[in-house]
């Protein structure tokens, strides 16, 4: 199973159920974008937009959808930033029915934009040093969660 830095559980409303009794395919993409949102405010990048008008947008997504998803129940969203490159990231999210059994995967590109220049701005060192600490520090929990498994 791949370590993910980052973990949201939201309750599945009824209304994200379709004609066909399970959560719509938009609504596990809502899933994941309040899991992106409190990654990105967990960097401060939602701060950042608000006092330097330097802030995430997003450039890309797509998404697997794996199996059906029905209510009631609650849905676990797991991310993780694997990929940063000069004024982008690539962030990558399994979305988890209560039972743990993977329901959906998604992966995007989050690019850093300078709104008062309307244009793409690079990843400062301190942005880039801030997601390596939060996925490092994800390793060292799996690391640490197999030693204690005896592994």
């Amino acid at each position: 199973m791949q370590a993910f830095s980052s973990e949201l559980e939201l309750r599945i409303d009824w209304s994200e159920i379709d004609i066909l009794g399970h959560v719509n395919s938009l609504a596990i993409l809502k899933y994941v974008q309040a899991a992106r949102v409190q990654y990105l405010e967990g960097l401060g990048l939602m701060q950042s937009q608000a006092e330097q008008g330097i802030g995430p947008i997003l450039a890309s997504l797509s998404c697997q959808y794996r199996k059906p998803l029905f209510y009631p129940g609650k849905v676990r969203v797991r991310c993780k930033v694997d990929e940063i490159g000069n004024t982008s990231f690539r962030m990558q999210h399994s979305v988890c029915a209560d039972g743990g059994e993977v329901v959906a995967e998604a992966q995007d590109v989050i690019v850093l934009y300078d709104f008062a220049k309307a244009t793409k701005t690079p990843i400062p060192g301190d942005l880039r040093a801030r997601i390596q600490q939060v996925e490092c520090a994800r390793g060292a929990r799996t690391l640490k969660a197999a030693a204690q498994a005896g592994m």
